[in-house]
């Protein structure tokens, strides 16, 4: 996969709209009952960055980066600021914020990943960019300050020495999202000040 390890900038990706995407297939009835599918096992997310540009500088580093990505060739790391740690967003990421397995002493690498639940249910999201040096891991509830390495454009963790039978691995950080540009073409327009706008950057997050 063609990526570019770079996050687009922080201070636009702030004002930025979007969020998860699900595909479900709904099928009416003749009775008007319904039958729906879920098409996707995992979701989605889908951005667009041009409510976040407000100045004419703004508007030409996203065209810049835009350039350097040969639009939708390469992929490259945004900051979803509404979800982009391994815990609320009013708290700092913990060693145990998530639990990524349980050891059986063989077994010696874990993918990061960030559970979403709400009642019965829940969904595990892989966590595949993590932020280089946000990576707290945790063994049974006690920090683990090494021992272990980190593939930050994986999210691999991997330990020296594999966890006992039983032992909880569980890890706080915080991440980016992989994504693309979803155009090859920025519709620019110029006002008389030559400040300048484009009315949509939508970006769509790669899965493999």
């Amino acid at each position: 996969m063609a990526f570019h390890e770079v996050r687009f900038p922080d201070d636009i990706s702030r004002g930025a709209r979007g969020g998860p995407e699900r595909r479900t297939q709904i099928v009416e009835l003749t009775s008007g009952d319904e039958e729906r599918n879920a098409s996707w096992a995992n979701s989605r997310r889908r951005y667009d960055v041009a409510y976040g540009i407000r100045r004419a500088d703004d508007l030409a580093v996203v065209v810049a980066f835009f350039e350097a990505r040969n639009g939708r060739l390469y992929g490259f790391r945004f900051k979803d600021w509404a979800d982009y740690k391994s815990c609320l967003p009013s708290q700092a990421p913990g060693a145990t914020d998530q639990q990524l397995g349980t050891g059986n002493g063989s077994t010696r690498t874990f993918q990061l990943v960030k559970h979403y639940s709400s009642g019965a249910q829940s969904w595990t999201r892989a966590v595949s960019k993590p932020v280089a040096g946000s990576v707290t891991i945790a063994l049974a509830g006690t920090p683990a300050p090494s021992g272990w390495s980190v593939d930050s454009t994986t999210g691999l963790i991997t330990f020296g020495t594999a966890p006992a039978a039983g032992v909880a691995v569980t890890a706080g950080f915080e991440f980016d999202v992989p994504v693309r540009f979803d155009t090859d073409t920025l519709d620019i327009t110029l006002d008389l000040e030559r400040l300048g706008s484009i009315t949509s950057i939508p970006l769509v997050e790669i899965r493999k």
